[in-house]
């Protein structure tokens, strides 16, 4: 396990993708054995099928790999793919999602494969000081590679939830834990919300037991709690109401509901109660 995303240096980029190609075996592993008709059951996500959410990470690898690639040419192809489907009222996301939710599943799971192999490789060639476009602000390697962990992580979660599956925490985490805290800000931003001037402590019992911390020691603002329940809710994978989280001070409270991880919208979320621990 390294250490969360920091600037720059091969070392800490090579460790990222050591733990994204982890992350995707743990997934890699729910859906391998599973027969056709299993990747039509539905996951939590309202509308989405196990099929679409390998499908959405399929597609969001391959757009990736395109911005390590070829920078130019993803600028002008994404703004022209995008372009042409928001025109035609369609939401590019669930687009390439139907699409491959449309496929046979070996030929998807094999187009997953292979595209996670390519970002990997595309990635580990990129210039440690290259901003990579993308569909946000642009980003080094090793912030692309932490934006894939949680994902592969997150649509992850959907999968083991359509199957009763219970994935087993890992340090890794802390890779996502850091990304939940490093957007407080743009999580109160897309919510059309000021951006609260205190500072926050976030305490989080690591799977090990250990503690990670993040934030000044003395702050009055408090996040205590699980790790594994602190990536449920910046992935809006649990609802707050349903995890062991415990909060001191308003702008800690204020910042619960409405925290992700991700970028875009927030979308529905989940409801209290409504999703397996």
């Amino acid at each position: 396990m390294t250490e969360p995303n920091t600037p720059g240096g091969s070392a800490v980029l090579t460790g990222l993708l050591a733990d994204l190609r982890a992350e995707s075996e743990v997934l890699d592993g729910l859906v391998a054995g599973l027969e056709p008709e299993q990747w039509a059951a539905d996951t939590p996500a309202r509308g989405w099928t196990i099929a679409h959410q390998i499908a959405h990470l399929a597609w969001t690898d391959d757009w990736s790999d395109r911005a390590a690639r070829d920078p130019e040419g993803f600028v002008t192809e994404s703004g022209r793919v995008f372009g042409e489907l928001l025109a035609a009222g369609a939401d590019p996301v669930e687009d390439g999602a139907s699409r491959g939710a449309a496929e046979d599943p070996a030929a998807l799971l094999a187009r997953w494969r292979s595209g996670r192999g390519r970002l990997a490789e595309a990635l580990a060639a990129v210039p440690a000081d290259t901003r990579l476009p993308w569909l946000g602000p642009p980003m080094k390697a090793p912030s692309m590679a932490t934006a894939r962990l949680m994902e592969t992580w997150a649509h992850g979660q959907d999968v083991a939830d359509a199957l009763g599956a219970v994935r087993e925490p890992t340090a890794r985490l802390r890779h996502i834990a850091h990304l939940g805290i490093r957007t407080r800000g743009f999580a109160f931003t897309v919510h059309g919300l000021p951006v609260p001037e205190s500072p926050v402590r976030v305490e989080l019992t690591a799977p090990d037991g250990t503690v990670w911390t993040w934030g000044p020691a003395g702050a009055a603002d408090r996040v205590d709690g699980p790790a594994l329940d602190f990536c449920l809710l910046v992935t809006r994978r649990r609802h707050r109401d349903d995890l062991s989280l415990t909060t001191t001070g308003d702008a800690a409270e204020t910042w619960l509901p409405i925290a992700q991880a991700f970028a875009g919208p927030p979308g529905e979320g989940r409801k209290a109660g409504s999703s397996p621990r």
